[in-house]
């Protein structure tokens, strides 16, 4: 079987998305001829942009139809400008209501949603489980294109920087006060759930520890990660270099290219680091670093101790400061083991 225009669709988040990213080589190189586009909500977009093996990509204003007056002026233009492609085959990694209507009004014939589909997703796709169910979220996306004969023996991450993009970032961080040729290491603070986020003082100690060592700790992150910072900096005994919304997804990717490691909890960027392949020191919690850890070779996972790990709880049922046991010297360590 062959196909000449593949629709994926997977919406958000940035992490999520990075995960799925191996899917669109994986598919160029079984089909080379296809044409391959990707539907994605606008927080991600830059994840996409310059891949050389997503030849189109469709935004999908999610924003525009929290009405019906939204929907009813935003869904005609956007259902056409999928029926226009001529989709033979969409894929549903989303497995959400959301994604598996956009992949049935694309009007594709065929349609494959991965294996973990809720709100009966899998209603309007053909539901793929393959060998990976219990193992990393990559290869179970990966799956997906395996069940259309792909060989896809290992993910393959292309994120495209840009000179432009590099120098941007440069910039950016020069004018923080950040000379590049320095050594610096990440540090990511903010996380979308309360329970995934490292404390404050903990970032405050390590970042204590780094500058003393000669390494120059950089704290990045969205605007939204901004209260988050000024906890830390309230704590620290040391001058803290802040860029938290100071930078675009790819300008963020450009400075973490750069950098000698990176420590985050199961974040967007976080991922986006492991992608590129800059080395992590994953902080988890309320996450299974078996689905969701850092994927890729070079990487050190830190689990809290709690009995209760793993809970996928967005806020702690039993009240507790979840990454709290894992402590700043033993960040240190495997940070002064992972760069020599």
């Amino acid at each position: 079987m062959t196909y000449q225009n593949i629709l994926i669709v997977k919406l958000s988040a940035i992490g999520d998305v990075i995960h799925a990213l191996p899917v669109a080589p994986a598919l160029k190189q079984c089909f080379p001829q296809t044409r391959l586009t990707w539907v994605v909500e606008p927080p991600a977009y830059d994840v996409l942009t310059n891949n050389p093996c997503i030849d189109e990509i469709i935004v999908f204003e999610k924003k525009r139809c929290k009405s019906l007056a939204g929907l009813y002026r935003y869904a005609p233009a956007f259902i056409r400008e999928l029926r226009e492609r001529r989709f033979d085959l969409a894929l549903d990694l989303q497995g959400l209501f959301k994604s598996a209507a956009i992949s049935w009004l694309s009007g594709a014939p065929e349609r494959l949603v991965y294996c973990d589909a809720r709100e009966h997703s899998d209603w309007i796709g053909k539901k793929i489980c393959g060998p990976n169910l219990k193992g990393h979220i990559v290869e179970r996306y990966l799956d997906v294109a395996r069940a259309l004969g792909c060989r896809a023996a290992e993910p393959e991450f292309i994120i495209k920087i840009t000179a432009a993009e590099f120098a941007q970032a440069g910039a950016i961080a020069h004018q923080a006060g950040l000379d590049s040729k320095n050594p610096y290491v990440i540090l990511m603070p903010g996380t979308n759930w309360p329970n995934k986020c490292w404390p404050a003082d903990h970032f405050a100690t390590l970042a204590g520890k780094l500058f003393a060592s000669g390494l120059i700790p950089v704290f990045v992150g969205s605007a939204a990660d901004q209260n988050a910072m000024q906890a830390i900096q309230g704590q620290s005994a040391v001058p803290l270099l802040d860029l938290t919304g100071k930078t675009s997804l790819k300008q963020l990717a450009a400075l973490i290219k750069n950098a000698r490691a990176v420590v985050a909890g199961d974040t967007g960027p976080m991922h986006l680091a492991a992608a590129i392949g800059t080395p992590v020191v994953a902080l988890f919690g309320p996450t299974d670093p078996r689905r969701n850890g850092p994927c890729g070779p070079g990487h050190v996972v830190l689990t809290t101790s709690h009995a209760c790990t793993g809970c996928w709880q967005r806020k702690c049922l039993k009240e507790l400061e979840c990454l709290v046991d894992i402590s700043p010297a033993l960040v240190y360590q495997s940070l002064v083991k992972m760069v020599g």
